[in-house]
């Protein structure tokens, strides 16, 4: 008598393989993972690896002693085994002669110059020197200029310098420069707005010298308005007497913080400097009529260069397509 379809057992769809079959690929792949065969003896000190002539039942492994293995390989290394790494970095990369050290020595005082010359400048602007204090800035702006170009010159240019500088910068023309115009501009404006304009002045300064450290230098343009070039029209405005309405010098701060965090490029004074004569005579007219008015259109000027180098460069590149 046949035997029903529900009695049959079901071979291709079963939910559980058959249990000989089962059993025979677990035992095989045991054996494949852990390359061990029951009942034959081996020698203590030896270590059983694939792919060797100890081959048996179609599976390759061969047999190390303990002897030929590396230690190194085998034996867990401890972290207080590792080497230490340098507690302190060279501040002067390469040769550490005594002319270098005290090349590197000169350059660093310049720097160092440049950062008491601007702790100069806030404690004279906090007695009411403001004038002493923008002729202290003044200084400032040819010590950074100096000790970069010694740098280069006498080729003792590190990373060291470039934070040291960057530090430098941060206080003389981020934080004494500010301090200086508050005391000279907060009786001609609510204190509270001029306050808040250099606090964007300060901030500013610390975006373009952060932004300086980490971005491509371009031998032609500076990114945005350099720190250096703010604080000097800052010191030279109020040196030579130059008086703006409140409001009219606290929009003035405004811009300037804006251009040093722009992406506008404005010309390097060593590319100003390039330009033909005829170019400067209506300047070199003008500061024989108004110095101070002479000033005022020349910073303007500069300011509004660096959108116009900008839509220039957008225009060419907008045509060039």
């Amino acid at each position: 008598m046949p035997r029903t379809p529900w009695g049959r057992r079901r071979t291709t769809d079963s939910p559980r393989p058959g249990g000989r079959r089962w059993a025979g690929r677990l035992r095989r792949g045991a054996r494949r993972v852990l390359l061990v065969r029951v009942g034959r003896r081996r020698r203590a000190n030896a270590v059983l690896l694939p792919g060797g002539p100890d081959a048996q039942d179609g599976h390759n492994s061969r047999l190390i002693v303990a002897a030929e293995l590396d230690p190194r390989r085998v034996a867990p290394v401890s972290p207080a085994a590792l080497p230490a790494p340098p507690m302190s970095v060279p501040l002067l990369p390469g040769q550490h002669t005594t002319a270098r050290r005290l090349r590197f020595a000169l350059v660093q005082a310049c720097t160092v110059g440049s950062l008491l010359l601007g702790m100069s400048a806030i404690f004279l602007s906090m007695y009411g020197e403001a004038r002493w204090a923008a002729a202290c800035l003044v200084g400032c702006v040819t010590f950074d200029g100096l000790d970069g170009a010694l740098a280069r010159r006498l080729g003792v240019c590190s990373p060291f310098g470039a934070q040291m500088d960057s530090l430098a910068d941060m206080c003389s023309f981020g934080i004494a420069a500010p301090v200086m115009v508050f005391a000279s501009i907060h009786s001609s404006a609510p204190g509270a707005v001029v306050a808040a304009a250099c606090a964007l002045l300060a901030i500013g300064a610390a975006i373009r010298l952060a932004r300086f450290n980490v971005s491509p230098k371009d031998g032609r343009f500076f990114c945005g308005v350099p720190t250096t070039m703010a604080a000097a029209v800052l010191s030279l405005g109020i040196l030579i007497g130059l008086r703006l309405p409140g409001p009219v010098a606290v929009g003035a701060l405004a811009v300037l913080a804006l251009a040093m965090v722009s992406s506008f490029p404005y010309a390097k004074l060593a590319r100003i400097a390039t330009l033909p004569p005829w170019f400067w005579l209506p300047a070199v007219v003008g500061v024989f009529v108004d110095y101070r008015v002479t000033f005022a259109v020349l910073v303007a000027a500069y300011l509004l260069s660096g959108p116009a180098v900008w839509l220039r460069r957008r225009g060419a590149t907008a045509s060039g397509r």
